[in-house]
């Protein structure tokens, strides 16, 4: 009888990671323990265990000073929650593909969109993610959903955000995201199925169209496991899941000629090598044509061939390059400049050991055994991909404006050059686009030509956009004694205006200070940031008035406790009038001193004597509470000294 092996039965990174991990934590912690199976394959946890790492169902269980080891799954966000609050040692050993989900659904429901994540329900890597978002819809497959969106016709204009179970089955997937397409109108679809997991997969489908018989190997309550199987059932006539070869019965293969083997995500090698054995014990040895285990698995390594497209797994990062695991013989590795069209990014900034990442196969050396990838020129053609979708969604992109073009500015978007004619770019005409550069932008794709590398963009229209959403925003919410942080925008003699968010409002020179003052520059300037509150507004005529002043404070009040008829205050000269002159006692508290008490002699007006912004010391001779007018003398002061020298 001869075996089919696939090439990806077995560990996949994020289980071999996890391990790993939890070894080196039960080797560096006198205790350590670990929140539920890390894996759902017994022999692992048996094994585990052995090493001193107790398994516990709660972090009630933990003992103080525990180290406390997460499952490869996720775990629930109130449970680390609750960890972290007791002080615990928490080593994360979540598949790196499961944080990102976690990550994605969080942000999705932050941007006021329904969730919908395709999976088991019970399972807790959905437990895990769902607890990440407060209103998470969880759907077994397309039957499910179908039904949600029929119970309520609205539902199709929701903003949806679709994630999938990383060992989701892909036709379940896809059958559900037709269905998401063809019926909703606002709906992000992120396929968060493993790599490995899609490949395992595909490679069990073709493996069991093949084969008499199909053995699969893992724990029962594996899921990735348990789709497998399903998989199997589908294609082939005999299918047998497992969790180590004394499970095997020479029986199930009466009448076998091929049979096929694959094994889930959480099976470790030996196993799977024991399988293998036993189910091979007819094939004679390597001379008659027995294929060892280890041949097999050099069989099943993959082919690289330069062009093509390959995925793999970041296994070291350096100054300079990047190495990959491709699953390949040769080793894979992408120069730092060929990691982003950023010449200052560093690889260590970029990505980290354990992520996914796409990349083009640039040279393939079979004699020195390495092959040189390429994730920049993939990068490249993504984002033409992108731009092209992006002029039909209208959608938003980010770039950085590079140089100023005859007629506008060149904003570089993930390394496509994007024009953006002067009238386009947002600035008042006759600007100065040089200002413009080295600055981040976004803005809509309007054309694109890509057999002329051709695109054109508009960072106006997306700032408009922005500019109206924030003045419906102000006018939806604004009330009278509200308070708002703006920007001095410009000035008048008569006041200024202050931007709140979109929408001008006028201060008027009274309102910028209790002080007497002549223009609104001697309390701020174009660009100042502004205190300020809404005195009233006309929302038809789109009018705001807005005050500085501080209405909790009352200048007149401050005097009256600070001063009697009598007292000598300095005071500063404000304005000169032929009368007289006003002086400034305390902030927002003028005083009149009357042309006949400003000198002890007859003076033709008060300017002789006085100037504005000069400071004098002078008697409260008179306070009128009621009508909160104060009278001053300077002349008072002075007559002592007059009647002193006339004696001598």
């Amino acid at each position: 009888m001869k075996v089919f092996l696939a090439q990806s039965a077995g560990f996949c990174y994020g289980v071999e990671r996890a391990v790993e991990l939890t070894k080196k934590a039960a080797a560096e912690s006198g205790c350590c323990v670990m929140l539920g199976d890390l894996i759902h394959n017994a022999h692992v946890v048996a094994e585990l265990e052995a090493l001193g790492v107790r398994k516990i169902a709660g972090p009630d269980d933990a003992p103080e000073g525990a180290t406390v080891v997460l499952r490869s799954h996720g775990e629930r966000r109130e449970m680390v929650e609750e960890l972290t609050a007791r002080g615990l040692r928490c080593v994360s050993a979540a598949c790196p593909n499961v944080l990102r989900i976690q990550t994605l659904v969080g942000q999705a429901e932050e941007d006021g969109r329904q969730v919908i994540i395709i999976g088991e329900r019970n399972h807790p890597e959905i437990q895990g993610i769902a607890s990440y978002c407060r209103h998470p819809l969880i759907f077994g497959g397309p039957e499910e959903l179908a039904a949600w969106l029929a119970e309520d016709s609205a539902r199709r204009d929701l903003p949806i955000t679709v994630a999938a179970q990383t060992t989701c089955i892909r036709e379940l997937f896809e059958t559900s995201i037709k269905i998401l397409k063809k019926q909703c109108t606002n709906a992000k679809i992120f396929d968060t199925i493993c790599n490995a997991t899609r490949k395992r997969q595909s490679e069990a489908a073709e493996i069991a169209w093949r084969v008499d018989a199909m053995v699969v190997v893992g724990d029962p309550r594996s899921a990735n496991t348990k789709h497998l199987t399903e998989i199997c059932i589908e294609r082939c006539p005999r299918v047998l899941q497992i969790e180590g070869a004394d499970e095997l019965s020479p029986d199930f293969f009466n009448g076998c000629s091929v049979a096929g083997l694959t094994a889930g995500a959480s099976t470790p090698a030996g196993i799977i090598k024991e399988v293998y054995a036993t189910m091979s014990e007819e094939i004679k040895n390597v001379e008659s044509g027995e294929e060892s285990f280890e041949e097999l698995l050099n069989q099943s390594f993959k082919t690289l061939n330069t062009g093509e497209k390959v995925t793999g797994i970041v296994t070291a990062v350096g100054p300079t390059e990047v190495q990959v695991d491709v699953g390949a013989k040769q080793a894979a590795y992408i120069k730092a400049s060929e990691l982003s069209d950023d010449p200052n990014a560093k690889p260590e900034e970029l990505l980290k050991v354990g992520d996914e990442i796409e990349a083009y196969i640039v040279r393939v050396n079979d004699i020195e055994g390495y092959a040189e990838l390429s994730k920049k020129r993939l990068d490249t053609v993504k984002v033409w991909e992108n731009i092209e979708q992006a002029v039909e969604d209208k959608t938003v992109m980010e770039g950085v404006v590079t140089e100023v073009n005859k007629g506008g500015v060149v904003v570089s978007v993930k390394g496509v050059r994007v024009f953006v004619p002067a009238s386009q770019s947002g600035m008042p005409r006759g600007a100065d686009l040089e200002t413009m550069v080295k600055s981040k932008a976004q803005l809509r794709i309007t054309e694109v030509n890509r057999a002329r590398r051709r695109v054109v963009g508009s960072i106006r229209s997306v700032a408009d956009e922005a500019r109206r959403a924030a003045q419906d925003e102000v006018w939806n919410s604004i009330e009278v004694g509200k308070r708002y942080t703006g920007t001095v925008k410009s000035m008048t003699a008569y006041g200024v205006f202050v931007d709140i968010g979109g929408v001008d409002g006028m201060v008027h020179i009274s309102e910028l200070s209790w002080s007497r003052i002549k223009t609104p520059s001697e309390v701020c300037k174009v660009g100042d940031a502004m205190e300020v509150y809404v005195i009233s507004f006309d929302a038809e005529k789109r009018k705001i008035s807005l005050g500085v002043k501080d209405r909790g404070v009352n200048p007149w009040e401050d005097f009256m406790s600070k001063y009697r008829v009598g007292d000598v205050a300095t005071v500063r000269i404000v304005k000169l009038m032929t009368f007289g002159a006003f002086a400034e006692v305390v902030p927002g508290v003028d005083g009149l001193i009357h042309i006949s008490q400003i000198a002890d002699r007859r003076i033709e007006k008060p300017g002789d004597v006085l100037s504005e912004g000069q400071e004098v010391d002078a008697e409260i001779i008179a306070v009128d509470e009621e009508k909160k007018k104060i009278s001053l003398s300077i002349r008072s002061l002075l007559a002592p000294a007059e009647e002193s020298t006339d004696a001598e």
